[in-house]
């Protein structure tokens, strides 16, 4: 058992940290077309909810080190289309511009709309796989207090979800990993059926995608 001190401690951190990279949000002016060169596997950028790209750089910098062109998808800045609107956007902007054997790499709402656009790819040539950090496939309990549709989408009984959960056949291509404690999503992340479930040993929504085991989990599952 986690000690209530510490899961406190977790849930500040996991905010200021938020708080930290918004700010850097306003103020970082690297410009994502900077990460398109290289000649590996195609990374696809799927932010969540309210989040830009930039929350999830310290990932991007480490992947395209490494030689692996990085699309950020304009149209999902700051994700608040309906999860089956993204994913329509995220195929279309893979079809034109002609990428094949790309890896997905989404937080939190982004794995929704991650799994939904591979449900669109049957054929499996547009995406390969995808890591997922922190997503909520099996929803949250909070959604349902939710009144705004944007937050609303993660109760466990939404249509979004359910239609989801339904889609088993694609777990198989999804990594899935997630904080032992995340203060947003009490039920956790952990997908049956997934190429791979990984539990990390902290807390936190949002800390957890500077977390040295993410990028080694993207690392090799984009290798």
């Amino acid at each position: 058992m986690t000690s209530p001190l510490r899961l406190g401690s977790w849930w500040v951190r996991d905010y200021v940290y938020a708080l930290v990279w918004q700010a850097r949000a306003l103020l970082n002016r690297t410009d994502p077309r900077s990460f398109l060169d290289g000649d590996r596997a195609p990374i696809v950028i799927l932010p969540g909810v309210y989040e830009t790209w930039k929350f999830m750089q310290p990932l991007i910098a480490a992947v395209h080190g490494r030689g692996h062109p990085v699309h950020v998808l304009p149209v999902l800045r700051h994700n608040r289309l309906p999860v089956e609107d993204a994913a329509d956007r995220v195929c279309e902007y893979l079809e034109e511009h002609d990428l094949r054997g790309c890896v997905l790499l989404a937080h939190s709402k982004g794995g929704l709309v991650g799994k939904r656009a591979m449900a669109l790819d049957p054929g499996r040539e547009r995406i390969d796989s995808m890591l997922a950090v922190a997503t909520p496939f099996g929803g949250s309990s909070y959604g349902r207090l939710m009144v705004v549709p944007s937050l609303r989408v993660f109760s466990p009984r939404s249509r979004t979800i359910l239609t989801l959960a339904r889609e088993t056949a694609i777990n198989a291509c999804i990594v899935s990993i997630y904080p032992c404690f995340d203060p947003h999503i009490p039920e956790g992340s952990e997908l049956a059926g997934a190429k791979k479930n990984v539990s990390l040993d902290t807390g936190g929504h949002f800390r957890v995608l500077a977390d040295p085991r993410v990028i080694a989990e993207l690392t090799a599952l984009a290798e």
